[in-house]
């Protein structure tokens, strides 16, 4: 495409000098319009930048790109190709907003690292929370990590260190160090114009956003914290500790994430305050980062679920094939025990073919019914609505369910099997094989990821290998063993 047609493709999609169908493009000021609702990055503007990138278009290649929201921005990289961003972040680095890094894909932002180099890393770093901070220097190799904290200033980089000393997917890892506090003998008045003080110093221990002020006493332990919205309804002379919530809740320093996320969806919480051992306020958790917590946690039991350890998409073919090798080679050794299951009905099975034709569907059945009593059993244990309380009573009620769909699908298929092969016997078998399997597998789905929880194991890595084994087992055995008794 030519430089014309790209001025002309871009003069078609802008009004006012911003691009038309770029989130974020339009002008503050304007009422808003329906149709102006967030729906993604649209994907003829991203045709638009790889015409551009293609075309080495500079100047129409910024304008797309300027307006961008972060986190848009952040999806466009990663849609690119490895070559496209390298040509993208060359022409537009300068206007790209910082946050970015933040959103990229670990792997993807890896690859930018690479282009834009550690310098420009280390001014991203200078200007972006704590949290996230924290996180993009923790993925740098240990020379990278020196030489991005020696090039900030050092308040800056006495925080980051001090990130880096928490353990990973802790409450410390998590909160920004950034924190608005107040002594406790504090007014609203002097509250309110401290915030507007400090709001004109643009210091790095302000925090950018932040929805609740925590009141603090002399040892800088919080006593009670104020939602601006609180603070705003009172008028100047109110002491801030006549206002303030002192039924707090207090997130240890060292508290998983996991357990901090379910903290937040349990007491609906907007921001809680971090304290160290001591009981000093150490940082804040905000709920923009509990929500990628949130996403994180169920990508990563969806993954593991399916055998995969991690987010492999943008990853390397080589580096994804190894990642998948392991859970395909313990898959490799199950299905040898049940292929020798089978062995020893060998004789069985070339006395009467119609088995060998009908024992998938008996397998198959028990495999997908235990997957949905594991998949509500991994989901309820994370959100830790399956306790010891009512761990026995979610066991039985799948032993039922799994026991009533049996015999529907064994009337079901014993027909099919019936008519099929002109052998009430076989239909029989086929029959009583899947209510059996199909309650095996409701008993195990539940039961096995229950018992791997217990013992400290994450029941969303090592449950689906255990119960496929168990389903294929005892479905073959059973069907197989039913068979030799009533057809031969």
């Amino acid at each position: 495409m030519s430089d014309q047609d790209l001025n002309e493709r871009n003069d078609d999609q802008t009004e006012g000098g911003a691009p038309s169908g770029l989130i974020g493009a339009s002008d503050p000021d304007s009422p808003t319009d329906p149709s102006d609702t967030y729906d993604g990055l649209h994907g003829d503007v991203v045709d638009t930048i790889v015409d551009a990138i293609e075309a080495d278009n500079v100047q129409i290649l910024r304008e797309l790109v300027a307006p961008l929201h972060f986190s848009d921005a952040a999806d466009l990289i990663e849609r690119l190709s490895p070559e496209q961003r390298k040509t993208l972040l060359e022409a537009t680095s300068d206007v790209l907003d910082a946050d970015l890094f933040a959103e990229l894909d670990e792997t993807v932002r890896d690859e930018v690292v690479d282009i834009v180099g550690l310098d420009a890393v280390a001014e991203v770093v200078a200007e972006l929370e704590t949290d996230d901070a924290v996180e993009i220097v923790d993925e740098l190799e240990d020379h990278e990590q020196q030489k991005v904290l020696d090039a900030i200033p050092a308040a800056e980089r006495t925080l980051i260190e001090e990130g880096l000393s928490f353990e990973e997917d802790t409450a410390g890892r998590l909160m920004q160090r950034a924190v608005m506090t107040v002594p406790q003998f504090w007014s609203v008045g002097e509250t309110i114009d401290f915030m507007r003080e400090i709001a004109e110093q643009d210091e790095w221990e302000t925090p950018n956003v932040f929805y609740d002020i925590v009141v603090v006493d002399p040892r800088h332990k919080p006593v009670g914290t104020i939602p601006l919205s609180t603070l705003l309804q009172h008028k100047r002379p109110v002491p801030v500790s006549d206002i303030m919530h002192e039924r707090m809740k207090l997130i240890p320093v060292d508290m998983d994430q996991e357990e901090v996320a379910f903290l937040f969806r349990q007491r609906d919480l907007v921001s809680a305050p971090v304290v160290g051992d001591e009981g000093r306020l150490v940082g804040m958790i905000t709920i923009d980062d509990v929500v990628d917590i949130i996403d994180e946690e169920a990508e990563e039991d969806i993954l593991a679920l399916g055998g995969v350890r991690e987010d492999d998409l943008y990853s390397a073919t080589l580096d994804t094939t190894k990642q998948r090798f392991s859970w395909l080679f313990v898959n490799l050794l199950t299905a040898i025990l049940a292929s020798v299951v089978i062995g020893f009905f060998q004789g069985t099975i070339e006395q009467v073919v119609a088995l060998a034709v009908l024992m998938p569907i008996v397998a198959s059945m028990g495999g997908n019914a235990g997957t949905q009593t594991l998949t509500v059993a991994v989901r309820a244990l994370a959100t830790k609505e399956l306790t010891a309380t009512n761990a026995l009573r979610q066991i039985g009620k799948e032993i039922l369910v799994g026991g009533v769909n049996g015999v529907v699908f064994a009337v079901l298929m014993g027909g099919v099997a019936w008519a099929w092969f002109a052998s009430p016997e076989i239909g029989l078998v086929i029959a009583m094989a899947m209510i059996v399997n199909m309650i095996v597998a409701g008993l195990f789905g539940a039961i096995i990821p229950i018992a791997l929880d217990r013992r400290g194991i994450d029941p969303a890595v090592a449950s689906s290998v255990f119960l496929t084994t168990v389903t294929d087992v005892v479905g073959f055995l059973v069907f197989l063993g039913l068979g030799a008794v009533f057809l031969l």
